[in-house]
């Protein structure tokens, strides 16, 4: 048993942090695995749908950008619990969405 000194405690949370997915139980692996593919596919469909219809790209953009910084607001306000299975969930979302709109970027070469 290691001393608990206050870098063991710093070593000991960034192991946790870092490979808490290992520990972690298999429906909170695939519920987080499906959150971001669907939010890559959401995102993704919605933004080419969005560009073939309209000709509004940037009002898009700026939405999505509003949208995903009122999730990280609300998450900061309402997040009680670490590993609410909802908030992994929300940001796999999230981060599929920004992963969608950021490599649509690049295939349009903006």
């Amino acid at each position: 048993m290691p001393q608990s000194t206050r870098f063991n405690k710093v070593q000991e949370a960034l192991t946790e942090q870092l490979l808490g997915w290992i520990s972690s139980s298999w429906y909170k692996k695939s519920l987080g695995l499906l959150s971001l593919l669907s939010g890559y596919y959401l995102a993704a469909n919605l933004t080419s749908v969005y560009l073939n219809f309209t000709k509004l790209q940037s009002f898009g953009a700026l939405g999505l950008l509003l949208l995903v910084e009122l999730q990280v607001r609300l998450r900061t306000r309402f997040n009680t619990s670490q590993n609410s299975i909802f908030w992994l969930m929300s940001d796999n979302l999230r981060v599929g969405a920004v992963y969608a709109v950021v490599l649509e970027a690049f295939k349009l070469g903006s």
